[in-house]
């Protein structure tokens, strides 16, 4: 009784606010008692800190007030890497209540990205997610609706498109959409992602199909780290940093490493407003719940351009990236002559923000935001579909559904356990 008091004395808080055409705006951008000058340090609270989150405590700009996690014994750990005091949290609906914090660091396994970045922004914070930005394509269509609708700022935790030579390619990005842009490679292109061209699959990432059931730790809530997930018996293999072998949770190397090595070919193919129309896969038949590995996976856009998975690093010749009139190799090598002195020749791309503490303070899109985010989210997920039904797929990027596949689409938007929802 008492919690339904709550909830509906919150819709009334709601409904009257939206009828009186209310908006509320960051402490951050208003004058008076905890106005933030530009030249001010931002408060951020980080839920989860047992990997990506301990290692993001100091960010350029903040200031770490508040931790959360369901297990104590990383929430410990990680407080002990504050030199101030810091709030700590096992529940993270209580860290959004918090009126100091201006960002929210979201760094748990993908299952909670989307729900805890909808709650978040409704709660009047800014948002920096981890990637896969989230674990269904349906989850990322409400990301995107909430932030807009909030006003909120959003980054996700992948810069390769924008700074830092592109892993193992050994080039940055710029001068690869300098040169697609030129034209001088031609069109359609080509990408392929494999070990020969630079990158990682990074297939140890697969899931255990004989897990025996185990006694839960005394410090770890399993209850709230399954959250939304279906419940399965708690097995060690499950949790931390073992979660990325198991549907539930991510996607296996695809999930880990995809959206860090396609992100940038949507920028610099100029994709980052649609998605491709198709995936095909190649890869044995995948177990129901432990993630298996794959040969390969293409997707193909409406224009004939692709990108190409390759698990198994099959072309030991293939370059990056291959169009009608030249090709351009690791290192940036090309067949096309004298094309870094063309390039030198070429404008920069337009430029974005690039710290995500400008966003917050000019409230203007981070250069990865919600929605290049969700697309090029959107092609991790189309892959984990294909591969877990087992074959291709065409998907209209407009509806963002697939086309005359209702299987497929189920997948879109998955049901969530008992009180959570999105």
């Amino acid at each position: 009784m008492r919690k339904e008091m709550k909830n509906r004395r919150d819709f009334l808080k709601k409904s009257l606010i939206a009828a009186a055409g209310i908006t509320i705006i960051p402490r951050h951008v208003l004058g008076g008692p905890g106005y933030l000058a530009p030249s001010d340090q931002l408060t951020k609270a980080i839920i989860g800190v047992g990997g990506m989150g301990r290692g993001h405590i100091g960010y350029e700009g903040t200031r770490v007030v508040a931790m959360c996690d369901v297990d104590k014994k990383h929430l410990a750990d990680a407080a002990k890497l504050v030199k101030h005091d810091v709030k700590t949290f096992t529940d993270f609906r209580d860290v959004l209540q918090l009126p100091e914090v201006d960002i929210v660091h979201i760094a748990t396994p993908p299952h909670w990205h989307g729900i805890m970045s909808v709650m978040a922004a409704e709660a009047g914070k800014d948002v920096w997610c981890e990637k896969p930005m989230t674990r269904t394509i349906g989850e990322g269509k409400r990301v995107v609706e909430a932030i807009n609708a909030t006003g909120r700022m959003f980054r996700l935790n992948t810069w390769f498109r924008f700074k830092d030579n592109f892993y193992g390619l050994n080039t940055p990005v710029k001068p690869i959409k300098k040169a697609v842009e030129s034209g001088v490679l031609g069109w359609p292109l080509k990408v392929t992602i494999s070990g020969v061209t630079g990158f990682n699959w990074k297939f140890y990432w697969v899931g255990k199909t004989n897990l025996p059931p185990q006694p839960v730790p005394e410090e770890l809530d399993y209850d709230m780290w399954l959250g939304p997930a279906p419940y399965k018996p708690y097995s060690r293999h499950r949790v931390h940093q073992t979660f990325r072998g198991y549907w539930d949770y991510d996607g296996g190397g695809l999930g880990d490493m995809g959206q860090h090595y396609i992100d940038p070919v949507q920028y610099f193919l100029g994709k980052d407003n649609t998605s491709p129309v198709k995936v095909e896969v190649d890869a044995p038949q995948q177990h129901y719940d432990a993630i298996g590995t794959w040969r390969k996976i293409t997707f193909t856009y409406d224009d004939g351009c692709q990108i190409i998975l390759d698990g198994e690093n099959k072309d030991q010749n293939a370059p990056y990236i291959e169009g009608p009139n030249g090709k351009i190799y690791k290192g940036f090598k090309s067949d096309i002559p004298d094309l870094k002195r063309l390039i030198d020749t070429l404008p920069d791309p337009d430029p974005e923000i690039t710290t995500f503490t400008e966003s917050v303070k000019t409230r203007k899109k981070f250069a990865l935001n919600e929605e290049n985010g969700h697309r090029s989210a959107t092609i991790v997920n189309m892959g984990i579909i294909a591969l877990r039904l087992g074959r291709t797929l065409e998907y209209d990027p407009v509806k963002q559904e697939f086309i005359n596949d209702d299987e497929a689409n189920r997948l879109i938007n998955q049901p969530m356990r008992g009180e959570w929802s999105i």
